[in-house]
């Protein structure tokens, strides 16, 4: 038995913000209230003895547990980056308390085996550990995965994530049966044929560095062609790490024409770089900011913010991507594309949004966990008396300096900055993590 004192809890599913305290025993919340007395203890645990600890939350925020629903763990395949371990306890560092994770492994997670593989050793973990499989089978993009049977041993949804699907009558198919099965498909939206260095803005990086770099138009024609099959197949479309404004009215568009229509299918995600930095960090960083979409223009972070702020966007995913130094220090046109985002998400929420008056902690909250629970239909994202006991306690005021990581790799060109928000209590199913 936990009891948490002294805290203001935030909780955006039940609309709830106010000082309270929150009783957990077995692994469930069982009270939420402004005072929980002795009686109350007692009714649950005959008396605050040993056996119920005490966790003083004054001075922080206890909130849902945040849900990144955009991660790779490089498990199986590539573990020299990452693995599931590892990616758990920097996931739990960083105040998450649910991950799904992406199938671009190696083998990809495209057959029941690999599944399972990923599922069993996540249990392992004292992380919750979601994946999804494949749309296409070896993500070559030329014929549909078994989705019924991935789905019936525990696949969450569906993405070829790193890839993008070019065939639209393929997408389509896809879709048709993402619809069918009620599961989102989450899509990588970049036209590779319009591309010619990726992870590097066309723009003035690419002209820093003397490329041909990634036009803004390879995202923008495959989320316009994806939202319309969207509308069409009433699929659950997951527009994942968004990074142009003209990509983020298109999804406003779509939105406004699914609500007209009485459907709530079409959802985005930005992740905490996207918001936080533009391509002037790779002239700035190099390799360490390259990603793919890769960073824009301030017009286009700004654009993001806003979406983020009236809801466009509902969605904040790290796309956590783990490189080795060796990988990253590379030429940047031979360098991988990713940076790791599990340990500094929070932080750069609060920093550069919370901080800033573009969202309220309990809309950075509802972003961060709600939502994306909301989406894929995971018990997670709400404290709820008689839900999961997962929850963070964090310090939105306090201020760190990034100078190491718990994940197995370091990419990030947020190393050696000082942001707000320090995670002090990571809980699951009722088991406390300190951080």
């Amino acid at each position: 038995m936990i009891l948490i004192k002294n805290g203001t809890v935030i909780d955006p599913e039940n609309n709830l913000e106010q000082l309270a305290e929150v009783l957990i025993k077995d692994g469930k919340i069982v009270k939420i209230a402004q005072e929980i007395l002795e009686e109350d203890i007692q009714k649950w645990n005959s008396g605050c003895d040993a056996d119920c600890e005490v966790i003083d939350a004054s001075g922080c925020i206890v909130a849902p547990g945040l849900v990144d629903v955009h991660v790779h763990f490089r498990d199986p395949g590539f573990t020299y980056k990452e693995d599931i371990e590892t990616g758990a306890r920097a996931a739990l560092k960083g105040g998450f308390t649910s991950v799904v994770l992406m199938a671009n492994t190696k083998p990809p997670v495209d057959n029941a085996d690999t599944l399972t593989y990923v599922i069993e050793k996540g249990k392992a973990t004292d992380l919750k550990v979601y994946t999804c499989a494949t749309v296409t089978k070896g993500m070559a993009g030329e014929e549909l995965t078994d989705m019924d049977t991935l789905l019936a041993k525990g696949a969450v949804g569906f993405t070829d994530d790193g890839i993008p699907i070019m065939d639209a009558e393929l997408m389509e198919r896809a879709m048709t049966k993402a619809a069918s099965l009620r599961v989102p498909i989450s899509l990588h939206e970049e036209n590779s044929r319009l591309i010619s260095n990726n992870g590097i803005n066309r723009g003035r990086a690419s002209e820093y560095y003397g490329i041909g770099g990634s036009p803004r138009e390879a995202e923008i024609s495959l989320i316009q062609r994806d939202l319309e099959l969207a509308l069409k197949t009433g699929a659950i479309l997951n527009i994942q790490h968004i990074s142009t404004r003209e990509g983020v009215e298109l999804v406003r568009q779509a939105k406004r024409r699914a609500t007209a229509v009485g459907m709530d299918n079409i959802h985005a995600e930005a992740t905490p770089h996207h918001f936080s930095l533009t391509e002037e960090a790779v002239i700035q960083y190099g390799t360490l900011a390259k990603m793919n979409p890769p960073l824009r223009e301030e017009a286009d972070r700004q654009a993001i913010i806003e979406g983020l702020r009236d809801g466009t966007i509902d969605i904040i995913a790290t796309d956590h991507a783990p490189h080795s130094k060796a990988e990253k220090d590379k030429p940047l046109t031979e360098a991988p594309s990713g940076i790791i985002g599990l340990e500094t998400a929070l932080a750069l929420g609060i920093t550069n949004l919370v901080d800033k008056g573009y969202l309220s902690i309990s809309q950075l909250i509802e972003r961060m966990s709600a939502n994306p629970a909301r989406m894929y239909g995971l018990p997670a994202g709400t404290m709820s008396e008689g839900s999961a006991a997962d929850i963070v306690i964090f310090d939105a005021g306090a201020e760190q300096t990034i100078h190491s990581f718990v994940s197995k790799s370091s990419n990030s060109p947020f190393m050696g900055q000082t942001l707000k928000g320090i995670v002090k209590y990571t809980i699951v199913g009722g088991k406390k993590i300190k951080s």
